[in-house]
């Protein structure tokens, strides 16, 4: 068989035929779809020791012990660890030797009518590359875009059998593996928001990386992990919290990014809407912002993380050119209050009627999604470096005819003048200091932030070199 047109049911035959894989199915929430393509194709008694369903949550108790959630990460990995523990314990000794033990495992919530919420759910596998082999696992989360329960069921039981083919036949090919998930399913029926593979099977992965590569493949339209390279899903980070998000290339991050960041967050906290909550804070890059001459450098990129890293900050990327289509994405998993610091070029962009003329209402579309749940835009002035002409929130220029919309943002405080920066960070642009890295100058170390300055000379990062350092020393 061609293995790149392999359709589910040829997947799950194949797996079938395979003497040495084995394991057991444990799913919960939207019936035993992946086990059932197993039994559905024939010889499956050469691959399921068992398949369960503990849907009842005191049977579940019982099995997995307690749980807050039922469909979170916490939950399937206790799933994971128990079958496979328990299959080990029952079967290693008599099948050890020629077996490759794994357990596939589900925990789902279909879509909610009364609630109006996606269908979602946790999908994971643990398994040997070869018997008696320690585990591997990867686990990912998908959202569920079917309205009805039935193509739901479907589309969780294709991907299932997806991830445990891709397991057994591309773990070493992990970017391949991302690529094989969504086979017989498109971006209209599921999303894949987050992926982490762990185990001997994938030292050599960096799961930083497999964010990106869901955004990059179109998996997803975002990916997010923490400053420590955990991958995580939005709803976990963001549920119910207000949220600071500056957009960026960082590349590398600048005095003047984080002067802009930390000003914003000054004033966001007074936000009476805020009531004293401490907001998430995110740093978000865009595919775009990632690209160099239109390709996106894997090396480069991690480059720009560690140093995010350095600070402590979240990672957000996403493909969202706009920042209306940011705030809606957000708005997803919180009603709290958006903040968005930006400088006056960005601030320009969202005011310009040509960036929007694929939208039906143009701007006023745009700017009625962008502050529809009390998102608000903190700006940065700018230094004209020929005049020396300050612009800033009240003096920017805008189309003549968007002049009383503009006036109207402005007065509301939609729109805010950011306080209290450091004027001599004006001076300061991403560009130049990238040049004076690549080219050894050290002046450059005065133009970032001192952990970020630490970290690109420990780890060489964006061209920076110990020998030019010391030739223009």
């Amino acid at each position: 068989m061609n293995e790149s047109k392999l359709s589910t049911a040829q997947k799950a035959l194949q797996i079938n035929l395979d003497a040495a894989k084995y394991g057991a199915f444990a799913e919960i929430g939207a019936g035993q779809e992946v086990a059932r393509w197993f039994f559905h194709v024939g010889g499956a008694a050469g691959t399921v020791a068992k398949t369960m369903s503990a849907y009842d949550m005191a049977v579940s108790d019982a099995i997995y012990g307690p749980s807050d959630r039922y469909v979170s990460r916490k939950r399937l990995q206790a799933m994971l660890d128990y079958e496979f523990d328990l299959l080990l314990h029952r079967l290693d000794r008599t099948r050890g030797d020629k077996s490759a033990f794994f357990v596939f495992a589900d925990t789902v919530a279909t879509h909610s009518f009364s609630h109006q919420t996606d269908g979602q759910g946790w999908l994971g596998i643990k398994f040997q590359a070869e018997p008696h082999g320690p585990p591997s696992e990867i686990i990912i989360h998908v959202r569920m875009l079917d309205r009805e329960n039935v193509r739901e069921q479907e589309a969780l039981g294709i991907i299932g059998v997806n991830l445990i083919h891709g397991a057994f036949y591309h773990h070493h090919e992990p970017e391949a593996l991302i690529g094989r998930l969504m086979d017989d399913l498109s971006r209209d029926r599921m999303e894949v928001d987050m992926i982490k593979f762990s185990g001997p099977c994938f030292t050599d992965v960096d799961n930083r990386l497999m964010a990106l590569q869901l955004v990059e493949q179109e998996l997803t339209d975002t990916a997010m992990f923490t400053a420590d390279g955990e991958t995580v899903v939005a709803g976990e980070v963001l549920y119910k919290k207000p949220v600071l998000v500056e957009r960026g290339s960082f590349r590398p991050l600048t005095n003047p990014m984080l002067d802009m960041l930390e000003r914003a967050q000054e004033q966001f906290l007074k936000e009476e809407s805020l009531k004293g909550e401490t907001p998430v804070v995110i740093t978000e890059m865009t595919l775009r912002q990632l690209q160099v001459d239109d390709v996106i450098d894997h090396r480069d990129f991690l480059d720009r993380v560690d140093t995010l890293s350095a600070l402590g900050k979240t990672v957000l990327i996403s493909s969202f050119l706009r920042y209306h289509r940011l705030v809606m994405y957000l708005s997803k998993y919180t009603q709290k209050t958006i903040g968005l610091p930006l400088g006056l070029v960005r601030l320009r962009d969202v005011m310009d009627e040509s960036f929007y003329t694929d939208l039906e209402g143009g701007l006023m579309e745009s700017l009625g999604q962008l502050f529809k749940n009390s998102a608000k835009l903190y700006v940065y002035p700018s230094l004209d470096r020929k005049t020396g002409k300050l612009t800033t929130v009240e003096n920017m220029e805008v189309a003549p005819n968007l002049r009383h919309l503009y006036a109207h943002l402005v007065e509301n405080r939609f729109v805010e003048n950011i306080r209290n920066y450091n004027p001599d960070y004006l001076k300061i642009y991403s560009s130049d200091v990238l040049v004076r890295i690549k080219a050894g100058d050290a002046s450059w170390e005065k133009l970032v932030p001192p952990p970020i300055a630490q970290v690109i000379k420990a780890k060489r990062l964006f061209g920076w070199s110990e020998k030019a350092a010391a030739v223009t020393a």
